[in-house]
């Protein structure tokens, strides 16, 4: 096992190198009018996958090839920005607030006018004087539009070494997670450096398929294990375990009722994120049969019912609703759990494969909002 993980290393420093000979950097700063950075601002090469974000001080930094053209810059509440790469490295951007009433967003009112840092981008603050009933025949919309990376991960920890004499018992987990390898390839095509808290050497191991031969008889798994010289420490070994289930036939499952519930407030409104989901589930919905329903339910200021508990043979209803969806709003994940408890239960199927999939970038901040609020609310809901 870790002579592939070598070869996979050696693989994608080759592949790093046939990047960077063709390819340059290109970096600079993303701020609004007032020169106030702008966090989380998407930045895309035209007519590619290749993009990356601004960080915490608007700053951004983008792998673009000599045949490339044109930036991209999008910002919710902004013009989108079209910039000529040319030849200079450093090339910094500002951004023009869309100026259309209905995209006008108040955030709060105090005594007097003021800008103030807020949510990822500057807010002016509207004056006490003004009143809500004006400002309702304006079209205003009254409710914050949070903006937030909420990009992260937990810090890796180097497992100590164990002698085997004192320690002779270990843990082998076999919940296979292959997240990180997809994970670590979406950063490399978008020309940036993966996190390396990002990078999970066991989810990369675990993404391929290995051809493990089928277990035989009664047994529903099969163990397969193979001790090798260890390269980098010669005194050493090295214990490849795999394991390998009975594929089970798909064609006579039970029917499934699934209800999805999707995240689409303001922090989801990005191509990794709300865009991902939606191209994910078009592809589960060419995989459903006619016996399967799907419904689904969205949360951000409020939850709703977007698509009623549908048959798997109508494919194109369920993606037609998937394209409809838009982000914006805060967090209101508690009750869009209630609601989605309510559809699944409303449409459950005796035998069948019940199940509520909740599609979320990060916390709840409105209603139930902790832990264990939640923890105990999917308790009391499921059964």
């Amino acid at each position: 096992m870790k002579k592939l993980l070598f070869l996979l290393a050696s693989t994608m420093l080759f592949f790093s190198w046939q990047i960077n000979s063709d390819t340059r950097t290109i970096t600079g700063k993303i701020t609004d009018e007032a020169g106030e950075p702008l966090i989380a601002a998407t930045i895309t090469v035209k007519g590619t996958t290749r993009g990356a974000v601004s960080d915490y001080e608007g700053n951004y930094s983008i792998m673009v090839q000599e045949t490339d053209k044109v930036l991209v810059i999008t910002y919710t509440g902004f013009q989108t920005q079209k910039v000529q790469i040319g030849t200079s490295d450093i090339i910094d951007i500002v951004m023009q607030e869309q100026v259309a009433l209905e995209d006008i967003i108040v955030t709060a009112y105090s005594t007097k006018r003021n800008k103030v840092l807020q949510n990822g981008r500057l807010e002016r603050r509207i004056t006490k004087e003004s009143n809500y009933s004006n400002m309702s025949r304006m079209g205003v919309t009254l409710e914050a539009q949070p903006q937030f990376n909420t990009e992260d991960y937990d810090a890796i920890v180097e497992n100590r070494f164990y002698e085997v004499l004192q320690q002779p018992l270990s843990t082998f987990s076999i919940d296979v997670d292959a997240a990180s390898y997809s994970n670590m390839r979406r950063f490399i095509k978008m020309g940036q450096k993966p996190p390396k808290d990002a990078v999970r050497i066991e989810e990369l191991v675990n993404y391929f398929d290995y051809e493990y031969p089928e277990p035989s008889g009664d047994h529903p798994f099969e163990v397969i294990s193979e001790i090798s010289e260890c390269p980098w420490q010669p005194k050493h070994k090295l214990l490849h375990v795999g394991m390998q289930g009975k594929h089970i036939p798909t064609e006579h499952l039970p029917a499934s009722n699934l209800v999805f519930l999707i995240d689409v407030s303001g922090s989801m409104d990005a191509p990794n994120k709300l865009q991902l989901v939606q191209a994910s589930i078009k592809l589960l919905t060419d995989q459903l049969r006619e016996q399967d329903h799907v419904a689904i339910v969205v949360y951000a200021g409020a939850a709703g019912l977007v698509l009623p508990s549908t048959s798997g043979a109508n494919k194109q209803k369920i993606k037609e609703a998937l394209d409809e969806l838009k982000a914006g709003g805060s967090t209101a994940g508690g009750d869009g759990i209630k609601l989605a408890y309510e559809v699944a239960k409303e449409n459950f199927i005796k035998n069948g494969n019940n199940r509520v999939i909740l599609a979320t970038d990060g916390d709840f901040n409105v209603g139930a909002s902790s832990d264990a609020d939640i923890v105990q609310l999917i308790e009391k809901e499921t059964y």
